[in-house]
């Protein structure tokens, strides 16, 4: 029995520390839900889209069911749509990165590609034609991935 003793000891140990934790740190951490979030979420529950509440009590649409109502629902519900959070500022290397990737996309023959956000660095790339034809979001897909590539080797 001694030589198992360890092991014994070491198993009860980690099944107790497993059952006394949180299930997820980040849904209890994050804020709670803001109103406009309830009710973009109750909007799309009212137009058939199954939704859920995480433990914290933050609304999402349910992964486990079906979302055939999801397209009209959020068609629908644009108008609650809450604002999006704010990203941080970039950091000046994020900034300059981001800036040369722009550049060389379009310098590929991506014409309508944007500039990055001058504080945060993202690129809202929905500006994207809406008549985008699949082989104009191959090529726009293969300068992106060119561009990224050559952008890590000059870093």
């Amino acid at each position: 029995m001694r030589k198992h003793l360890p092991v014994v000891v070491l198993a009860l140990s980690l099944a107790l520390s497993a059952c006394s934790g949180e299930k997820d740190p980040s849904a209890s951490a994050s804020p709670p839900p803001s109103a406009a979030e309830v009710a973009y979420y109750d909007c799309l529950k009212d137009n058939g889209v199954p939704v859920v509440l995480l433990d914290n009590g933050t609304p999402r649409v349910d992964k486990d069911k079906p979302h055939e109502t999801l397209p009209a629902a959020e068609a629908a519900c644009r108008s609650k749509l809450p604002a999006p959070v704010s990203a941080p500022p970039a950091a000046p290397e994020v900034l300059a990165a981001a800036r040369e990737e722009s550049q060389c996309v379009r310098a590929e023959g991506i014409s309508w590609y944007p500039d990055p956000d001058p504080v945060t660095g993202a690129t809202d790339e929905r500006s994207a034609p809406a008549e985008q034809t699949d082989e104009a979001r191959k090529k726009y897909l293969e300068a992106t991935r060119k561009c990224r590539e050559a952008n890590k080797t000059t870093r």
